[in-house]
């Protein structure tokens, strides 16, 4: 079986969404990942401030990241997100996924997304997976 670290190199391989973006995985393991990402200027909405679905794209990764990592391919079927503070270009935000329960058919995580500079949460996330048959 593959390991956690091989799993996810294997995905950001192909994952040209989360390379486009710049993340960086800090941390994988058994239902956990760490992921890091600079909010860019083309990723700034009408407001000067970071577009909702930058945070939510690097949580949406951080959870596929935590979620195969048992060796089984996992798909969400269902996620959300709360902003809790805006952010601004040059921003260094982390996103931390934790397991919170696991089966043999779902799992249920949360990832929090703080910002580097002052540790402020900027955004919580939850999601749900389908955890298929299929082996990495």
């Amino acid at each position: 079986m593959k390991s956690p670290k091989e799993i996810v190199d294997t995905m950001m391989a192909k994952d040209f969404f989360s390379q486009w973006l710049g993340i960086k995985v800090l941390e994988t393991g058994n239902g956990i990942s760490k992921l890091s990402m600079t909010v860019r200027k083309e990723m700034l909405n009408g407001f000067g401030i970071a577009h909702g679905g930058i945070t939510y794209c690097l949580a949406d990764s951080a959870l596929a990241f935590s979620s195969n990592s048992h060796g089984k391919k996992a798909v969400s079927v269902e996620t959300s997100i709360s902003h809790t503070i805006s952010l601004a270009e040059g921003d260094e935000i982390i996103a931390e996924a934790k397991e919170e329960h696991c089966s043999n058919k779902i799992g249920t995580y949360t990832v929090t997304i703080k910002r580097t500079s002052d540790n402020a949460v900027v955004a919580l996330f939850k999601g749900t997976v389908y955890r298929t048959s299929k082996d990495w």
